[in-house]
């Protein structure tokens, strides 16, 4: 072998090296949970990735109890992801999947539990405000301590907003202060407004109602707030003429595809993000994940989005992180630094 020949294939070598420890795009999940497992969950918990079948149930059972054991036994999925059995496990693998694929997520969950990840994460969390009316009793979450929060500028996020579950609407007038604050501070807001758990009132919450699942119910508060940067989670999943017509007349209105980038069947998956995009709306559309004890829901999702055939690849940089960046108005300087 000539020194020459041996040179440019050790070079050759280097570069290939190099490349394949080059960081990938970045990814910005505007859904990011941090959790703390239930002490009662002894074994791990599975969750359709996607599901097959959704709440399938004879009227004689116990539903809560048939659907957990759906979460134990996969019966209503043929692939599924499977939840770590302790906290440090979910903590430390989430974290591993959020290093891997370049993820910045905006993380919601208990106050202390978010600030310990904060803190052993860094960048790479971006702080949020679980908030719905119960643990806004529970943390002390009121209007003022709230305020305090976000001037702070520890948390940048005021969202999962999850009053969908208590049978509240965004526009109810018992919320509009608090999103009269978030105007007023020019902080995002993220509401659940879609999917929960299949069959959600039978499994403690009461007030859950399918009728909440359009993004209709946002309206009225889109026209108090016109200045409120918000965010429908899931997509408002299956209402997908209401979210046409609203993201239609209300412009300022994103969205996040969390857990139905892998939760649902992916033909129906696909459909309704092919409509969402055909129908003009490819600039608003947010990555989410929606990992709440499932970190490979990081890795599902960005798959799903990567394996759109239907997607063009400047579509799909859109949906993983252009969208979210502009929507946080994120600095020149600080996508510089997510490269």
């Amino acid at each position: 072998m000539s020194h020459r020949f041996a040179f440019i294939l050790l070079l050759h070598c280097i570069v290939n090296d190099a490349v394949s420890q080059r960081k990938p795009l970045p990814v910005i999940d505007m859904h990011l949970h941090a959790l703390q497992l239930k002490k009662s969950m002894t074994a791990p918990i599975k969750i359709g990735a996607p599901f097959r079948d959704l709440g399938l149930h004879d009227p004689k059972d116990n539903y809560s109890d048939e659907f957990d054991a759906a979460l134990l036994t996969s019966k209503w999925a043929d692939h599924y992801l499977v939840s770590p059995t302790t906290n440090d496990s979910l903590r430390l693998l989430t974290f591993a999947a959020l290093d891997k694929h370049n993820v910045y997520g905006v993380t919601s969950g208990d106050i202390e539990t978010v600030r310990q990840w904060k803190k052993e994460a860094g960048s790479r969390i971006i702080p949020a405000i679980y908030w719905d009316f119960n643990s806004a009793k529970k943390e002390k979450l009121t209007i003022d301590s709230l305020e305090k929060l976000f001037t702070s500028g520890e948390f940048k996020v005021f969202g999962e907003v999850t009053i969908q579950y208590e049978g509240y609407s965004a526009s109810d007038s018992a919320f509009d202060s608090y999103l009269a604050l978030a105007e007023r501070l020019d902080i995002p807001v993220g509401i659940h407004i879609g999917c929960g758990s299949p069959g959600a009132p039978y499994k403690g919450s009461p007030g859950y109602r399918a009728r909440l699942h359009s993004p209709l119910v946002l309206e009225e508060a889109l026209l108090r707030h016109p200045k409120l940067r918000i965010y429908a989670m899931h997509a408002g999943w299956p209402m997908l003429d209401d979210m046409l017509a609203t993201l239609y007349t209300h412009p300022q209105l994103y969205v996040d595809i969390a857990a139905i980038c892998f939760m649902i069947p992916q033909k129906e998956f696909y459909f309704y993000l092919e409509r969402l995009v055909n129908a003009g709306f490819g600039k608003r559309i947010m990555f989410g994940s929606d990992n709440m004890i499932w970190p490979g829901a990081i890795d599902a999702g960005i798959k799903a989005i990567n394996k759109a055939a239907f997607l063009t690849q400047d579509q799909k940089r859109d949906i993983l992180f252009n969208n979210a960046a502009r929507f946080l108005r994120l600095s020149e300087e600080t996508i510089r630094k997510m490269h």
